[in-house]
């Protein structure tokens, strides 16, 4: 049975069904379009042949992917995966969020939002300041999504677990910010094997909630939204804040909801101390800078102004 693209029933119903087919509806129309232009994309996808036969492989149907990978705008993304293999997380200015004007939008948009973040504690026991302040340092209060298209920094990593496309993505890298061929190769394995399954998860979730994944953009990394999830922590941990039927981490409501949801899965209690959050927050971003930085935050936003 295919995992991404089947027509099943669920205990999600309605809502379910519905968003399934405005995803057919958007894959018919890729169809039909491609259909009309078979020369096109007979000489598109060479990149991601191997990927589309693995894809195949598991279940996924083949005329869809070959309409979604024949499309101009999916190709493979040497300029974003090359920042796997170069970024430096010390280059990170966390500090800047701790600033006096950051603390008092921070403060003006968790009282924006005071009716999610309080159902968020209420339902997960996670302090709003700790939720706005991963919002403040993940996306600028929402403000800053990441205009990368994940579908192209998932596939493209992926597809390097053949030697040559590792080759072709290594000689796109600058000499000067390279690894080691060695360090390099091994990164890329690994990395790749990640990877397939984010992508699997992310043409999932496309599929459950009707949308096109071709549209969805993130960061470098392939984290979306303003909560910057990856593709299979919004399978497994995403919520409906709004309870509009649907996961959207483009929504406020659903990101609060959502990263209170993460955070409760990973041991964080009403109460917790300050070095069991810590250790919480290294699951949200494995980075003893990252994780001191929002308790930091979290502590000036529960200071009185």
């Amino acid at each position: 049975m295919n995992p991404c693209f089947s027509w099943t029933p669920s205990t999600h119903g309605r809502r379910r069904l519905f968003s399934k087919f405005r995803f057919l509806l958007v894959a018919l129309v890729l169809c039909l379009s491609h259909g009309l232009a078979p020369a096109v994309q007979a000489q598109t996808g060479d990149d991601f042949d191997g990927l589309k036969k693995r894809l195949e492989k598991d279940g996924y149907d083949a005329n869809l992917l070959d309409s979604l990978y024949s499309r101009p705008e999916i190709h493979f993304d040497i300029k974003t995966v090359s920042l796997f293999f170069i970024h430096s997380e010390s280059r990170l200015n966390y500090d800047q969020f701790t600033t006096e004007q950051r603390i008092r939008t921070a403060r003006q948009y968790m009282q924006q939002h005071l009716r999610e973040m309080e159902a968020a504690e209420k339902a997960y026991g996670v302090d709003k300041e700790v939720i706005t302040a991963i919002i403040l340092v993940e996306t600028k209060l929402g403000t800053y999504l990441g205009a990368s298209r994940i579908i192209n920094t998932l596939s493209t990593m992926a597809a390097i677990s053949d030697s040559a496309l590792r080759e072709k993505l290594w000689s796109g890298i600058p000499d000067s910010r390279r690894l080691s061929r060695e360090d390099f190769i091994k990164k890329a394995k690994r990395k790749s094997t990640w990877a397939y399954a984010e992508l699997k998860a992310l043409l999932t979730h496309a599929q459950r909630e009707g949308i096109d994944p071709a549209d969805i953009r993130g960061s470098y990394a392939g984290a979306m939204g303003i909560a910057q999830f990856m593709p299979s922590n919004i399978l497994t941990l995403a919520q409906d804040g709004d309870n509009d039927g649907r996961i959207d981490l483009f929504n406020h409501a659903d990101a609060i909801m959502s990263i209170a949801s993460y955070l409760n899965h990973y041991g964080w209690r009403p109460g917790i101390d300050h070095k069991s959050a810590y250790r919480v927050l290294l699951r949200y971003n494995y980075s003893k800078y990252y994780a001191n930085t929002i308790l930091k935050i979290t502590d000036l936003l529960k200071t009185k102004s």
